[in-house]
C-alpha cells in the first residue's frame, strides 16, 4: 500500500525520489507526485495519475533540489485523481506533506479547526497539512506545531513533512505505518520500506510509534511524545539488490515462483543442522509446548497458510489450533484458553490488521511468535518471538514463495514442538530430507509450464467463472488456488470443500465450468473423485490435480509423491502457475492486478 521516500543532502533529490518510488511500485498505487526543494528556496510539485512512467513523462529538467519528498497513493480517502495524489500542501503553500495510513477523526478536525480553510481534494492527508498550517498560524514553529497536530490526529500515519521555508528539514512522524530513516555520508533518506533506498544506503534506524523524527543533512534527532531524546542504534539490511530485480523474467510473479525450491532449500540450511534436526529457539518450543491452545492470526494468503499450519501443528503436537482472520478477530476476540499462545503470519510483518491483534495480545500478557519476511517489521518488534522466512523480497502483489516459505517454516516449527513432546510420530518425521525433497519436486513442476500453459489456454481463456475442490488440507489448498487466480486474473473463482458441493454450491456449476480437483490425500481420494463425477454430470470441465500414487491416466496434471504432511507444498505449485497463464492470456498485468496493494498498512 501507499509509499513514502525523502532525501535530503544529495543534488540529486529528483531522481533519488523517483527511482525509490519505482522500487516501491510494487506495493500498489493509483497515482504518484514528488516535492523538491533546495539552498536556493526554489519549489517544485509534480503529480500525477497512473503509474510513476506517467510522473517521469510530467518531470522537466529543471526539477533538480537537495531536499525532497515522495508518495506512491493507495486511495483510501478520495477517487483516484491528481488533485488527490501526494504531496499536499497547506493554503499557503508553506507546508508539504505526504501520509501512509488512515486519519479516523478528519470529518471532526475538520469541523472544528478547519471551518475557514478551502480544501482542493478529498484526502484526509490534506486535513493533517492544514491543520499544521492553523496551529503554525498561532505562532508555532514548525515543529510545535507539528507535534500539536500528532496529538490531535486519531488513527494511523506516517508523515513526511516539509516546510519550503526551513529546506533544511524534513519533519517525520509515525503511527501503526512503517517509515525508516536511511542514514548515509552528508545525507540522509526516508523510506516505507528499506528496498526503496538500497542504492543510496543499507544502513537504517527503526521509528517506534509515537516518535517524532527531525531528519537533516547531517543528522538526525529522535524524540518521543513527552520530548525525550532517544537515541536507537542502526542496523545492515541484508538485502541484495539483485534480489529486487526480475533480470530476465518478464514478471516478478514468474522469478518468486520459480525461486520456491530455493527457498525451501535455504528454510532447510537455516533452521536444521547436519544431522538434520531442527535448530529453533529453544525458549519457542518450551512456551508452545507449555500452551493448551494455538491461534493461528492473519490476512488473505497467510490466512490460507495458516489453515495448512493447523493440521501441522495439531497432527505433530497434539496442540488444538485455531485459525482466525486478524481483521475479524481483533474486534470479535473469541473465548480465550487459559494457556493460549500466538502466532501470526505476515509476509511483511506490517499488515495493520494483523497488529491490531497483536497490540491486545500484549496488553493480555499473552506469548507471541511472528512469522514474517522482513527483518525488523512491525510485528516482528512487537511480538515475543520471530521466525523468518527466508523467502527473499517479494515483489509481485500475489504471494507465491512467501505461502509456501510460511507452511515449511511452520512444518520446522511443529516438527521440534512435537520432538520435545515426544511425539512418536514427529520422531520418526525427518523434516530436513523431506523439505529438499520437495525442493526437488517443485523444480519438476515448473519445468512443465508450456503443459500448464496450454491446459490454461483450454480451460481458463474465455471463462467468467471457475471453481477449486478438495478435501482436508486439498480444501485449504483450494482456498489459496482460487485466491490466486480470482486476484489477478480476475475470474470469479472460489476453493469449496469438495464434501459441501451437495449442499448449496453445486448450484453454481454450469455447462463448461471449469472444476479444478485437488486430490492427495489417500483416505479421501475416492470421495473427491465422487464429487467431481457429480458436477461433471452438471456439464462441468474438470481439471485434475494428483499426487501420483493416486493418479488415474485421465488426469491433467500428475505430481510426485511427497510426504503425506507436505503435500499443500506441492499441489499449490500448479495452481500459482495456472493464474499466472490466465492472467496472461487475458492480457492483464501480472504483478500489479487491479484494487490491490502488497503490504496491507490500513486497517
Amino acid at each position: 500500500m501507499c509509499g513514502i521516500v525523502g532525501i535530503i543532502g544529495k543534488d540529486n533529490a529528483t531522481d533519488i525520489l523517483v527511482q525509490g518510488l519505482e522500487k516501491l511500485e510494487y506495493r500498489g498505487y493509483d497515482s504518484a507526485g514528488i516535492f523538491v526543494t533546495g539552498k536556493e528556496q526554489e519549489e517544485y510539485l509534480v503529480k500525477s495519475l497512473g503509474r510513476i512512467a506517467d510522473l517521469q513523462n510530467k518531470i522537466s529538467p529543471e526539477v533538480q533540489g537537495t531536499v525532497g519528498i515522495g508518495h506512491t497513493r493507495w486511495a483510501t480517502h478520495g477517487k483516484p485523481s491528481e488533485r488527490n495524489a501526494h504531496p499536499h500542501t497547506s493554503s499557503n503553500r508553506q507546508f508539504i506533506l505526504v501520509h501512509n495510513g488512515v486519519i479516523e477523526n478528519f470529518e471532526e478536525i475538520k469541523q472544528e479547526f478547519l471551518q475557514t480553510k478551502s480544501l482542493e481534494g478529498e484526502t484526509d492527508t490534506e486535513i493533517a497539512v492544514h491543520l499544521i498550517e492553523h496551529f503554525a498560524e498561532t505562532g508555532l514553529s514548525t515543529k510545535e506545531a507539528f507535534k500539536k497536530a500528532l496529538t490531535v490526529i486519531n488513527g494511523s500515519y506516517a508523515f513526511a513533512l516539509i516546510d519550503k521555508n526551513d529546506p533544511d528539514t524534513i519533519y517525520v512522524a509515525k503511527n501503526k505505518s512503517p517509515l525508516l530513516i536511511g542514514l548515509g555520508e552528508d545525507f540522509n533518506v526516508i523510506c516505507s520500506d528499506a528496498m526503496a533506498m538500497l542504492t543510496e544506503t543499507n544502513h537504517f534506524v527503526e521509528i517506534a510509534d509515537g516518535e517524532m523524527v527531525i531528519v537533516k543533512a547531517d543528522k538526525i534527532v529522535i524524540e518521543d511524545q513527552k520530548g525525550n531524546l532517544v537515541y536507537r542504534e542502526s542496523y545492515e539490511a541484508q538485502l541484495d539488490l539483485s534480489d529486487i530485480e526480475k533480470g530476465t523474467y518478464p514478471y516478478y510473479m514468474l522469478k518468486e515462483i520459480d525461486d520456491q525450491p530455493a527457498v525451501m532449500r535455504r528454510i532447510v540450511q537455516e533452521y536444521t543442522n547436519t544431522l538434520g534436526e531442527t535448530i529453533i529457539d529453544e525458549k519457542i518450543i518450551e512456551t508452545i509446548t507449555a500452551s493448551d491452545r494455538i491461534y493461528i492470526v492473519a490476512c488473505g494468503t497467510s490466512y490460507n497458510a495458516g489453515w495448512v499450519g493447523k493440521a501441522l501443528l495439531e497432527k505433530m503436537t497434539n496442540i488444538p489450533v485455531e485459525v482466525h482472520l486478524s481483521s475479524e478477530f481483533g474486534y470479535n476476540m473469541p473465548l480465550l484458553s487459559e494457556k493460549p499462545f500466538f502466532i501470526f503470519l505476515s509476509q511483511s510483518g506490517e499488515t495493520a490488521d494483523s497488529r491490531q491483534v497483536l497490540v491486545q495480545v500484549n496488553e493480555q500478557g499473552f506469548s507471541s511468535l511472528t512469522l514474517t519476511n522482513v527483518v525488523g517489521s512491525t510485528l516482528s518488534r512487537e511480538a515475543d518471538y520471530t521466525l523468518l522466512l527466508h523467502a527473499g523480497p517479494e515483489i509481485a502483489v500475489a504471494s507465491t514463495k512467501a505461502y509456501t516459505a510460511q507452511i515449511a517454516v511452520l512444518a520446522v516449527l511443529a516438527k521440534a514442538v512435537g520432538d520435545n513432546k515426544r511425539n512418536q510420530f514427529s520422531l520418526d518425521f525427518d523434516i530436513a530430507h523431506e523439505l529438499s525433497v520437495i525442493a526437488a519436486v517443485i523444480e519438476t513442476i515448473i519445468d512443465e509450464k508450456m503443459l500448464i500453459s496450454q491446459l490454461v489456454e483450454e480451460y481458463l481463456t474465455t471463462t467468467r467463472n471457475a471453481f477449486y475442490i478438495g478435501r482436508g488440507v486439498d480444501y485449504y489448498v483450494s482456498m489459496e488456488a482460487s485466491l490466486k487466480l480470482k486476484e489477478i486474473s480476475y475470474i470469479q473463482a472460489e476453493g469449496f470443500a469438495a464434501g459441501e458441493l451437495k449442499h448449496g454450491t453445486i448450484a453454481l456449476v454450469e455447462e463448461g465450468t471449469p472444476v479444478f480437483g485437488i486430490i492427495t490425500d489417500k483416505k479421501t481420494a475416492a470421495h473427491t473423485r465422487g464429487n467431481l463425477k457429480e458436477v461433471e454430470s452438471r456439464g462441468a470441465h474438470n481439471f485434475v490435480i494428483a499426487l501420483a500414487s493416486l493418479s488415474k491416466e485421465t488426469d491433467q496434471f500428475i505430481i510426485p509423491d511427497v510426504h503425506p504432511l507436505l503435500t499443500p507444498l506441492v499441489s499449490v505449485v500448479p495452481t500459482q502457475l495456472i493464474a499466472y497463464f490466465a492472467t496472461l492470456q487475458r492480457g492483464y498485468d501480472v504483478d500489479k492486478p487491479r484494487n490491490l496493494a502488497k503490504s496491507v498498512t490500513v486497517e
